[in-house]
């Protein structure tokens, strides 16, 4: 130990004032209200201890998403409402539609039947093999 901290244990310890304890003890000890514990308030306290250790990296992140969430909201498609508006093709441009399908069928070598008398296929049926094992 140095000389200074000798010097300090030699000198008698003073009393304080009674004032400045009391004054003191007050400041240090938390003071209690008998208020009712509202849900509000209990939920801002958890919430204060979650965010304390770092709330500027908390609050950026809710801007984070705040943004993407504008931009999501904005750049919806509009394009169904479009389709919904939109007049059906005139039987003449059906027709058109048609025998460029069947033109292009001509071009590639493959024939196209029309709707009604194209073979409608289902899902494949089991086969058995019965005959194959018969003695």
């Amino acid at each position: 130990m140095n000389e200074f901290e000798q010097r300090l244990r030699r000198l008698p310890a003073r009393k304080l004032p009674t004032d400045w304890r009391a004054e003191i003890l007050a400041a240090a000890m938390p003071v209690r209200t008998a208020a009712p514990v509202n849900g509000l308030v209990l939920l801002r306290a958890r919430l204060a201890e979650l965010f304390w250790p770092h709330p500027k990296a908390w609050a950026g992140l809710a801007a984070a998403w705040a943004i993407i969430l504008l931009l999501n909201l904005s750049a919806t498609d509009r394009a169904p409402v479009l389709a919904e508006n939109s007049a059906s093709p005139s039987p003449e441009v059906i027709e058109q539609l048609h025998h460029q399908q069947l033109m292009f069928a001509e071009l590639i070598g493959t024939t196209v039947a029309p709707d009604a008398d194209r073979v409608k296929t289902g899902p494949p049926q089991p086969h058995t093999c019965r005959d194959t094992f018969a003695l």
